[in-house]
């Protein structure tokens, strides 16, 4: 393989004929007016087409472009990107990411207990039986996940997001991702973004649920300020799934003169949750309440202290922009599963990227070329679990990663209807590990360079053709490289997993609904998929032989009624679906079997009634066709189901409203999640590798801005 020297040489000798070729700088004038494309009728728009530009300075901060600039630059690509407004969720019970998320075609996320979630997009990390492997989750476009790429979802509390861009695969490359699953990127809001100066909110609900939360902001003419707070307690569903969270986000912004502007952010998140465990799938459908008793047996916990802090500097130059990103993460961990896991670690970097937008012979061109260097130790001790409590000392090490990255994205309006896609990532990632109780050390380095192409063309401001071909590779955290075998970790030199993935895609909308969909395939060469052999032993991991994801992924929206009772009221019909078929191919051990760990068919259809700013009625109806596959010799899996649930809300005077979130009114038992094992009637095989979905529930709550 090529060396990192040459790959990033290469990449950067790429941009150098485009930068001769600039000419004049774009003039910063809307190309075209607005155009909404998919919009939900208890809310603002869902899905809309990219029809304005706005280049240079964005009103009011440099540093964060307006909620409608972060659209119109999100779904001006090429791809199967996707775009959510806070207002889509804000009047709901928003707790985690699937509470965001779950409208989002091609985005699989299913929860277990408190935050603790399975999240995939086109297969990543679809074997993972915890936290976050394959996707890069980035807050205000800075990343969240550790330097060794692993990462959990427990700093993203969706009541301090103003939006949400959602950047499968490939696709996430503007911010330097180039994973199988993307990038999903959280935006936290400004005061020049945030609804009202001042927001209240206050719910409670079934299993002893309540929340509290509160957002001020304010302008001091050069300078900006937010801070928002989160409480939220629950005693759970399930038996031992008490949580507590308590999340603090903030920033301020100060503008050094027209042209230069920063902005610090800070955040602090404390999770207190007991952790359930998993059941055999008859207990999970006829006892679901239960706790594995091994898990009660253990007291095993996840408790976080996490401290964040960054800065983004955002520079106008009279050609383009540049941005630099800085950051450091701290990370507290104490853990008692199968033993007491106490970690404290430290992640740091720096991103600079400089964006353009100019012509090249008369035709529009927009670039950006960028850098990342992030890294990250971690001091990771085990204890005998004495039921929660530290016992005596089984592992000992210090976990060290390093990412050295350089990317490239071009687009060049080839004619006013069709664009050209081009670009590129260099990388090189370092992982060390020194065992301090014996004295070794291990290393791995992983190289890589993974191009991109795609096509857009626009035959009309309310139509989108697409395509695109990208690569991806996805480098072992230290979870798949340190495997437990006995008591104590072992080294295992894992691969990366690459694979070269192809979409082809349309949007669009007429004067009664609109549509998003997307076909998609990876080719996948040692793909990281996880077994268990004991539940309360984290997974193992392996390198798969060729494997094929591919699959579609749907959002569609009809008004069926327009002006039923009410001028500007409608009845609107909304189906989101996506499907996944992910299969081994001619393997020795499995054949064509389908990858266990995704259900095929996800589906999510509603049907709402809205009076704009006064009242919405919304119904809507989960199925999953099939269970997701438990092993891989497909022997066993979860049960099909239906499950109905009903939004409601009220505007009771300006600035307040009520709302209602019931869920599973049927109260339907199903497997929300499973973990992978290889053979499910293997003798011996233990199968509580199921995650009982939550029962019936009600949650109600009040807002209040001003």
């Amino acid at each position: 393989m090529p060396s990192f020297p040459r790959l990033a040489g290469a990449l950067l000798a790429s941009t150098l004929p485009g930068l001769a070729l600039a000419q004049t700088q774009i003039p910063t004038q809307a190309q075209a007016e607005p155009a909404t494309l998919l919009s939900d009728a208890s809310s603002s728009p869902v899905l809309t087409l990219p029809e304005t530009e706005v280049i240079g300075r964005a009103p009011g901060s440099l540093t964060v472009p307006s909620v409608a600039d972060q659209r119109a630059q999100i779904e001006q690509a090429p791809a199967a990107v996707r775009f959510l407004d806070s207002e889509q969720f804000e009047n709901r019970r928003a707790f985690n990411l699937r509470d965001m998320l779950q409208e989002t075609p091609g985005v699989f996320v299913q929860e277990r207990y408190g935050q603790e979630l399975r999240l995939s997009v086109r297969g990543s990390g679809i074997a993972r039986g915890f936290h976050l492997r394959g996707i890069e989750v980035l807050q205000d476009g800075i990343p969240v996940n550790l330097a060794d790429g692993s990462g959990d979802f427990y700093q993203i509390d969706p009541l301090a997001i103003r939006s949400v861009g959602v950047y499968p695969g490939g696709n996430g490359l503007a911010f330097g991702a180039s994973t199988l699953g993307g990038a999903i990127n959280f935006t936290t809001p400004t005061a020049y973004t945030a609804e009202a100066a001042n927001i209240l909110r206050a719910e409670a609900g079934t299993f002893g649920t309540w929340r509290l939360s509160g957002q001020v902001s304010r302008n001091f003419g050069d300078a900006d300020a937010l801070a928002n707070y989160s409480h939220f307690s629950t005693d759970g569903w399930r038996q031992h799934s008490r949580g507590q969270y308590d999340q603090f986000n903030g920033n301020v912004g100060y503008r050094l003169s027209d042209n230069v502007e920063t902005r610090f952010y800070a955040g602090v998140y404390i999770t207190r949750q007991q952790l359930p465990g998993a059941l055999t799938l008859s207990q999970a459908l006829t006892t679901p309440t239960m706790a594995n008793p091994a898990q009660v047996a253990q007291n095993q916990a996840r408790n976080v202290w996490a401290e964040r802090f960054a800065n983004r500097t955002s520079v106008r130059l009279e050609a383009g922009q540049i941005d630099i990103d800085s950051w450091i993460i701290h990370k507290s961990l104490y853990h008692p599963i199968f033993q007491v896991v106490d970690q404290d670690g430290l992640t740091w970097g720096i991103a600079p990227h400089w964006s353009h937008s100019f012509t090249i012979g008369g035709l529009r061109d927009e670039i950006i070329l960028g850098g990342r260097y992030y890294a990250g130790n971690n001091d990771a001790l085990q204890y005998v679990n004495l039921r929660g409590s530290r016992g005596a000392l089984t592992a000992n090490g210090v976990q060290s990663a390093r990412n050295y990255e350089l990317f490239l994205e071009n687009r060049l309006w080839v004619a006013p209807s069709l664009a050209l896609v081009a670009g590129a990532k260099a990388l090189r990632n370092d992982r060390d590990y020194e065992n301090r109780l014996n004295g070794q050390r291990y290393s791995r380095t992983y190289d890589g360079f993974n191009p991109k192409l795609g096509l857009l063309w626009q035959p009309r401001t309310e139509l989108q053709f697409f395509t695109n071909i990208t690569r991806s590779q996805d480098v072992p955290d230290f979870s798949d490289q340190l495997q437990t075998v006995g008591i104590r970790p072992v080294w295992v030199p894992l691969d990366s997993q690459r694979a070269w993935t192809v979409e082809l895609g349309t949007r669009g909308r007429f004067d009664r609904g609109g549509w998003d969909v997307t076909l998609f395939r990876s080719n996948l060469r040692g793909q990281l998929l996880q077994y268990s052999l004991n539940p309360s032993i984290p997974a193992n991991t392996f390198n798969a032989g060729t494997t094929v994801n591919q699959g579609v992924e749907l959002a569609a929206r009809y008004d069926l009624a327009q002006g039923l009772f009410d001028t500007g009221d409608r009845l609107t019909l909304g189906q989101v679906w996506t499907f996944n078929d992910f299969r081994f191919r001619g393997d020795r051990q499995y054949g064509d079997n389908r990858i266990a760990g995704l259900p095929p068919h996800v589906l999510r259809t509603s049907l709402a009634y809205a009076q704009p700013d006064r009242f919405f009625l919304r119904p809507a109806l989960d199925w999953v066709p099939q269970g997701a596959w438990a092993d891989y010799a497909n022997t066993l899996r979860g049960n099909s189901y239906i499950k109905l649930g009903l939004e409601a809300g009220v505007t009771v005077a300006p600035g307040i409203t009520l709302f209602l979130d019931a869920r599973n009114l049927t109260n339907k038992r199903y497997v929300s999640d499973v973990s992978t094992i290889i053979n499910a009637q293997a003798p011996g095989a233990n199968t509580a590798v199921f995650y009982p979905g939550e029962g019936r529930s009600l949650y109600v709550g009040t807002r209040f801005t001003f």
